[in-house]
């Protein structure tokens, strides 16, 4: 049995071996910040394995018992740091300085408490502040997974899998006199592979959001990456389309128009980049709302259309429309001060910014004259 453990941890450090090479080829591009991250996430995650599978050379039970306590501290507290750097929680300067002075102030109190107890007590204290920062995080990634944050999803998974691995290795530890099924470490090897995963997954689709944002803020607004949609030439055809089918099959046509009003005003006080960039997320969130049946397009330069066909019911474009503004009128920390050499959007400077958002609602139905619409501004 012992060569199934062998496979299954080896299977986990080499996806750490994975991780690390992936940083060095984003550390390469320039995107430091998001590599470090990744790269402390891998070399921690491996330590703390390392130490409490017994791979270090401590012979003293006791001794070796204490210094899993602190290793435990050290790196809930750590991971924890870069989880919530991943969820984008340590952007807002003062929600950062609570969250690191809390990190800090629960770390020191569980060590010194430590101290006070025996070291299997001390190890078993360690774990359990592990276990509930584990579990805060898991309740931060369920939140922005409610709002429909980017990457929330994959946190939501990659915490649950953390989990596992903390109490499959967390029990090896307390039990190091009894003897631990093969199977035990498989489920704990591999929990810890797909939390690797899933980490680096969502490092990579972070890693893909700056390229293109890069791609964005180079070309400009009428860059198609800006809004990865029809661009404003493309829109009048694709109008001019759907009424035509309209037209030789008269099912009713929904129609929205979702306008920004204050970029102008944004351009005006930050430039061109930050409106590319505001146009950026805003169509993202547009993009991951919309139903795959129905059509967008640019309208003009702050302005999107959206046809939905086979609207039949009048009250799915209105939800539709409820979605749409909830979501874009959401705030925005848009990033103004772009470097020229790099692009390293974790140092940038944000400026934080809420979309003026209008909908305007267009049900073109057989049930009146070919040309009648029924408008429902919002």
């Amino acid at each position: 049995m012992e060569k199934y453990v062998i496979g299954f941890w080896g299977c986990y450090f080499g996806t750490i071996g994975l991780m690390v090479a992936g940083c060095v080829f984003g550390f390469i591009r320039s995107l430091h910040q998001v590599a470090a991250n990744a790269a402390l996430t891998a070399l921690v995650s491996a330590f703390f394995a390392v130490a409490f599978l017994g791979g270090l050379p401590i012979e003293d039970a006791g001794l070796l018992a204490r210094f899993q306590a602190h290793v435990a501290v050290a790196t809930s507290a750590l991971l924890c740091c870069l989880f919530f750097s991943m969820l984008g929680l340590l952007r807002d300067p003062r929600i950062r300085q609570v969250l690191l002075w809390g990190l800090s102030g629960l770390s020191l109190a569980t060590l010194g408490a430590g101290w006070l107890l025996s070291p299997v007590l001390a190890l078993a204290l360690g774990l359990a502040q592990a276990g509930l920062l584990a579990l805060v995080a898991l309740g931060l990634s369920l939140r922005s997974a409610w709002y429909r944050e980017r990457l929330a999803v994959m946190a939501v998974v990659g915490v649950f899998f953390m989990l596992i691995i903390l109490g499959g290795l967390g029990w090896m530890a307390l039990n190091r006199n009894v003897h631990v099924p093969w199977q035990l470490h498989a489920v704990t090897a591999l929990a810890g592979t797909v939390y690797l995963a899933t980490i680096a997954t969502a490092l990579w689709a972070r890693y893909a959001y700056l390229i293109e944002l890069r791609k964005v803020m180079k070309h400009g607004p009428e860059y198609d990456l800006v809004t990865r949609m029809c661009t404003h030439a493309q829109t009048g055809p694709m109008v001019t389309a759907a009424f035509h089918r309209y037209r030789k099959n008269p099912v009713p046509l929904g129609v929205m128009v979702v306008s920004i009003a204050n970029l102008p005003v944004l351009e005006k006080l930050y430039g061109v980049p930050a409106v590319n960039h505001a146009l950026f997320i805003c169509a993202g969130r547009l993009q991951r709302l919309v139903p795959t049946h129905v059509e967008t397009g640019r309208l003009g330069r702050d302005s999107f259309v959206l046809l939905m066909p086979h609207c039949h019911d009048s009250g799915r474009l209105v939800h539709l429309a409820h979605l749409i503004q909830a979501s874009l009128s959401r705030a925005v920390m848009l990033h103004t001060s772009f470097g020229h050499s790099s692009f390293d959007h974790e140092r940038a400077k944000p400026t934080r910014w809420v979309a003026d958002v209008g909908v305007g609602l267009l049900r073109v139905s057989h049930e009146r004259a070919p040309t009648g619409s029924r408008c429902s501004p919002r």
